[in-house]
């Protein structure tokens, strides 16, 4: 049976397809910048965060609290989706993405240029996971 669709139909400007494209080409390429992001932070996990972040214990010791600061980052996303749902409702999608994909950045670069244990001390793991948790936050909002 061929059954009109009011979902469908091709009546009005044509400006709703074109603006549903847009989103969608918008969530997409946020989506691969943060998912990106966390690929890239779970393979320094593995290879590089033990040594420079954990060095006081033993390697696979270190290694397990490098990604339980992974684990950071997806215990966030739940908030991130709260508040930036409310945001995005309130103030508009598009400055949302915007706002999310900044924040990711930012931490991002800002986990790249963190100080060591060997540097700071203490302050370097526990800087590692505030870091983790703005970058949840933020692909949780997205």
């Amino acid at each position: 049976m061929n059954v009109p669709c009011p979902a469908s139909s091709t009546a009005g400007s044509g400006r709703a397809p074109r603006q549903a494209r847009r989103a969608g080409l918008a969530a997409f390429v946020g989506t691969t910048i943060e998912w990106y992001d966390f690929f890239i932070y779970g393979t320094a996990s593995a290879l590089v965060f033990g040594k420079l972040f954990f060095p006081d214990v033993s390697p696979a010791a270190g290694v397990l609290a490098s990604f339980a600061t992974f684990w950071v980052g997806f215990l966030a996303r739940p908030l991130g989706g709260i508040v930036f749902g409310h945001f995005g409702d309130r103030m508009g999608r598009k400055g949302t993405l915007v706002t999310t994909l900044v924040m990711m950045g930012v931490a991002t670069f800002l986990i790249g240029v963190l100080p060591t244990h060997a540097q700071i001390g203490i302050a370097a793991p526990l800087l590692l996971a505030l870091l983790r948790a703005v970058q949840g936050i933020a692909v949780g909002g997205e």
